[in-house]
């Protein structure tokens, strides 16, 4: 079975498999306070050009999402995201489980626009009866976004902005920051990133990794006694080494960086098959991610070979569908879709 289903369907790559194996057998203390974990944050401190960062790494996306969001936010205070939001669609409100809101704005293919944003914390403030409300405490972005889409710097440079005159961090989902950034047509570097946003994360599990996300803040922000909010959280793993493991290994050698760039060439020879078969692209999308609208029929008929994801229904007859290439897709992978695409 063909599967562009999502870009974290098959195990890890390779290399940080072999990694593990390697090190296996090396008995080291639990939590994250082991010589991998060190040696994975400087080596992200480099990347990133903030050797002030304090890093931390976590298992998965909408638990690092749900773990900065109830541990920055005060008990009155809600996450400003675009309405099509991961933490606002697909975490099944892990947010408001949390204790916190989450307060949706207009998106434009997924992002947040400077001017949107300035009005609706303005009106919040206008409101006379504003202490009886949900105060917006944090601004959340995906990049990429959940369409794939990609800020540029001078976006993200203006919601720094507007974040700074309200006093409010900038957060940024880096599930698969690495795609972001390799694209040809981003304008924007991870050391950029850190300079703009208070917190982010560099997504692992869907750029590699079996699993896993580092969580890096940069502006001497990481909650206090941070190791404890974790645990209390349950999300503390005892053997931190096979995070530390697969992102020492991640930062060495450029790996995170040739796997995005595996996954966007993927994805532009796929886009020039999907144009050569007449598909309709909902938007475009310049990331390991492609949406492209599809008769229900064809739908179908092309789920019993191929596993693709469903995004949403355009009209009665007609679905968009999300291909995501990977580390792992291969150009054989491209021709069969192809192959597909003209039966």
């Amino acid at each position: 079975m063909l599967s562009f289903e999502s870009d974290y369907t098959t195990g890890a790559h390779p290399t940080i498999l072999q990694r593990l194996m390697e090190t296996n057998l090396e008995p080291y203390s639990g939590y994250g306070s082991d010589p991998y974990c060190e040696s994975a944050k400087e080596k992200i401190r480099a990347a990133c050009g903030c050797p002030e960062a304090e890093i931390w790494f976590l298992t998965g996306g909408t638990q690092t999402n749900a773990m900065v969001i109830s541990t920055m936010l005060r008990d009155y205070e809600g996450v400003v995201a675009a309405d099509t939001g991961h933490v606002n669609t697909h975490e099944a409100g892990a947010i408001e489980y949390s204790g916190h809101k989450v307060l949706p704005i207009r998106h434009h293919e997924g992002k947040i626009d400077a001017a949107d944003l300035t009005k609706y914390l303005a009106q919040f403030y206008q409101d006379g009866n504003h202490e009886h409300m949900v105060f917006p405490g944090m601004v959340y972005i995906s990049h990429p976004t959940e369409y794939g889409t990609l800020y540029t710097k001078s976006e993200l440079e203006k919601l720094s902005d507007v974040c700074r005159e309200y006093g409010i961090p900038l957060y940024m989902d880096g599930a698969r920051l690495g795609y972001a950034l390799m694209s040809s047509q981003s304008d924007m570097t991870l050391p950029d990133v850190a300079r703009l946003c208070d917190v982010f994360y560099i997504g692992g599990t869907k750029v590699g990794a079996l699993c896993g996300e580092a969580l890096v803040f940069t502006k001497h922000n990481m909650p206090k006694h941070f190791l404890a909010l974790v645990k209390q959280r349950g999300a503390l793993l005892a053997k931190g080494r096979l995070l530390g493991v697969q992102f020492d290994t991640l930062f060495t050698d450029d790996l995170y960086w040739k796997i995005s760039r595996h996954a966007i060439c993927m994805a532009e020879k796929m886009k020039a098959v999907l144009n050569e078969k007449g598909c309709e692209f909902y938007l475009e999308s310049p990331t390991n991610q492609q949406f492209i609208i599809l008769q229900d029929e064809k739908m179908a008929e092309l789920a019993q070979k191929v596993v693709l994801s469903f995004w949403e229904k355009t009209d009665k007859t007609h679905t968009v569908v999300r291909l995501a290439t990977s580390w792992s897709t291969t150009e054989e992978d491209i021709e069969q879709l192809g192959e597909l695409l003209s039966l």
